[in-house]
């Protein structure tokens, strides 16, 4: 019996750590900045942000703040330096979350960048139907060469 616990806990503590070792890989691949429900374009698309003027002017306006001099309450990620930081703008979508909260993976094939994020949960029932127009910033390798994006959903 004591044996059988020991073989467990070795399987479960393999287990455990094979997962950390995926979840690190696309740690350093990529990293999901921002991610907003609100603001974005009304078609999908991306832009690649070139500087940090740029990418906090992003982020300003999809507060929708007048006062640029005035938003010591937002807290901005650091911008980095050694990456491609990617804007990319779902579309426009009538009911439901299609805020992303997660990227699974990133691969580039045939100059497309596909991003893996989790598939939404269907909230079941009846919603109110408010319009959206979620987007989100997220950064890939600087060697990464693409020329359109596309997203992935996965369980």
């Amino acid at each position: 019996m004591k044996s059988l616990l020991i073989a467990c806990a070795v399987i479960f503590m393999s287990c455990a750590s094979t997962s950390t070792q995926k979840s690190s890989a696309v740690q350093e691949n990529t990293e999901l900045l921002v991610s907003e429900s609100q603001g974005g374009a009304e078609a999908p698309g991306f832009k690649i942000i070139k500087d940090e003027t740029d990418f906090r002017t992003i982020i300003k306006g999809s507060f929708g703040i007048a006062d640029l001099g005035n938003e010591s309450y937002i807290k901005y990620p650091q911008f980095p330096k050694n990456k491609k930081v990617v804007l990319y703008n779902l579309g426009t979508f009538r009911s439901g979350s299609h805020k992303i909260e997660e990227i699974k993976s990133i691969s580039v094939k045939n100059q497309i960048l596909y991003v893996e994020v989790p598939a939404g949960e269907p909230s079941g029932g009846m919603e109110i139907q408010v319009i959206s127009s979620p987007w989100f910033i997220f950064t890939v390798p600087a060697d990464y060469k693409f020329t359109s994006v596309e997203l992935k959903y996965s369980k």
